[in-house]
């Protein structure tokens, strides 16, 4: 079982906390990360394109011409494909992306992508994350002292209302609470930052 580091928000040692292995020890399954990135951004398309085809584009009820003996091509109205102004073919149509797999899939993808962030050394633990005031100021010393200069999420165990509204304005962060936890944003942020609680309570959750 692995052992990181507690931090204060000074980045002085305060004490260590053990990483379960079914949650950080996990084997790293590359295509299984990625059939849930594939499923997380296809529940988040609009699927709002749309077309008109001939029969619902205005206009086009009268034939523009006689069948016969005017030398032209037939044509049985001016909102054809084959004309300027006509419908589409084959356009598409409002549909639903969306669809759902396992949830033990999903929750062996997020163990995955702890798994490698373990491996490679970047997650931080911080004995616990709060601000007095939301001062975006404030957020960033603290970030600085942790050497968290690049992408970080910030993984709460609970909501505190100062620390997302100080963290919103600061380019490539985002805090989301352990409950919203998903592979899409592990794997768009460089770094994870953690609470020893919220490292505790990861075993409840995908243990």
């Amino acid at each position: 079982m692995a052992e990181l580091n507690v931090l204060n928000m000074n980045n002085e040692k305060v004490g260590t906390v053990q990483l379960d292995d079914k949650v950080f020890g996990a084997p790293v399954k590359k295509t299984l990360i990625h059939e849930i990135v594939t499923m997380q951004l296809a529940n988040k398309r609009q699927g709002t394109a749309a077309t008109k085809t001939k029969g619902l584009v205005r206009g086009g009820g009268k034939k523009p011409w006689k069948q016969k003996k005017t030398g032209r091509a037939r044509a049985g109205s001016n909102r054809s494909p084959l004309w300027v102004g006509g419908g589409t073919t084959f356009g598409p149509n409002p549909r639903d992306y969306s669809y759902k797999e396992p949830i033990k899939k999903v929750r062996g993808a997020l163990k995955s992508a702890l798994s490698a962030k373990a491996n490679d050394g970047e997650i931080v633990v911080i004995k616990e994350l709060a601000l007095k005031e939301p001062k975006t100021k404030l957020m960033l010393d603290i970030l600085n002292k942790l050497g968290l200069n690049e992408g970080v999420l910030i993984l709460s165990d609970k909501r505190d209302k100062n620390v997302e509204l100080a963290s919103r304005n600061i380019p490539r962060v985002k805090v989301i609470p352990l409950s919203a936890l998903n592979i899409v944003d592990l794997l768009k942020y460089k770094r994870l930052l953690m609470t020893e609680n919220g490292v505790k309570a990861m075993k409840e959750v995908l243990g």
